[in-house]
């Protein structure tokens, strides 16, 4: 005798997070984009709802790479020097959905660039393509301290998506993206407890549940991809039983750990074959999807076109 499905009861769902204005909202986005809102673990249909597809973002530097082996370089060629041109192309040529814009040079071992240069930078960004975009500044606290609020500013009423808030270094983020209508990202090491912990401080400083996205801090394959897999299906279970704390769509920076590997970069070396590290950051996004992600950033257009094809697959509910 055939027994029958049992089937899960969820008793919540994730925040539906959208990204970006249009003229209605006072922006110049010429579309948002609504992540998360999955009543149900991913992709089990039968259990719920997953109203929103994964959306992918790739990456543009306000400067030339200077880590990235010449083989991942190469799709960018012709536009490398300008980052607004640079993110048409991954819009209109590779088919990225929206834009995570790395203000790189603002890091004092870069060029130590002032907020008043990355205002500029963000501007022409802006302006060269209308989908929502993500800015993440240098990474480092001071730095970062200085130019995300003159950004956030500058590129007020947009809706970025604006990052990175860490639990030694929120406030002055979150403030920014409180008065200019941004949304921010939630940033802690693999942990639920310090992802809980940040979304609770950043609610104290009344940033709105369905302003905040976490990023969970991504490992890539071989690389720490299994224990932040299994923390994000903790959050994930969480979030569905009913703990508003971490009930927020996930973000993964895929390509940034894929081609951090010593194997990618190797194999992308000039001469090389740049196939492994495609593998590398294919494999990688495919299993954040499958733990949770709403939201990659990849770094090849091969890769958003393979991750992509495999979320039209997924979201007709077709077994891969």
């Amino acid at each position: 005798m055939e027994l029958p499905l049992i089937k899960e009861n969820w008793q919540s769902k994730v925040f539906e997070v959208t990204l970006g204005a249009t003229s209605e909202n006072n922006g110049t986005r010429g579309k948002t984009i609504t992540i998360g809102g999955a009543s149900t673990l991913p992709y089990f249909f039968s259990e719920g709802e997953i109203p929103h597809r994964p959306q992918l973002a790739m990456e543009v530097w306000d400067m030339v790479p200077d880590n990235w082996p010449e083989k991942l370089l190469e799709p960018f060629s012709d536009v490398i020097n300008d980052p607004g041109a640079w993110a048409q192309k991954c819009i209109e040529e590779y088919g990225a959905d929206l834009i995570q814009l790395k203000l790189v040079s603002a890091h004092p071992e870069q060029k130590n660039a002032s907020p008043e240069e990355m205002e500029e930078v963000v501007k022409k960004v802006l302006q060269a393509v209308d989908v929502p975009l993500i800015i993440t500044g240098p990474g480092n606290e001071k730095k970062d301290n200085e130019i995300m609020p003159a950004v956030a500013e500058v590129s007020r009423g947009e809706n970025c998506l604006l990052g990175l808030a860490l639990e030694e270094n929120y406030r002055t983020l979150a403030g920014s993206c409180i008065a200019n209508g941004h949304t921010i990202i939630s940033t802690s090491p693999i942990d639920i407890n310090l992802a809980k912990q940040l979304n609770i401080l950043l609610g104290e400083m009344n940033v709105p549940r369905d302003k905040i996205v976490i990023d969970p801090t991504t490992g890539a394959l071989g690389y720490g991809l299994e224990y932040t897999y299994s923390i994000m299906e903790r959050i994930r279970l969480a979030a569905l039983q009913g703990d508003k704390t971490v009930a927020m769509p996930f973000l993964n920076f895929v390509g940034e750990e894929a081609w951090r590997t010593k194997e990618s970069r190797e194999s992308a070396m000039e001469g090389g074959n740049i196939k492994l590290g495609l593998s590398w950051e294919i494999l990688t996004a495919i299993t954040f999807l499958h733990a949770g992600s709403d939201l990659l950033v990849l770094r090849h257009p091969e890769s958003v076109k393979r991750v992509k094809e495999h979320i039209d697959n997924m979201m007709k509910g077709k077994k891969i």
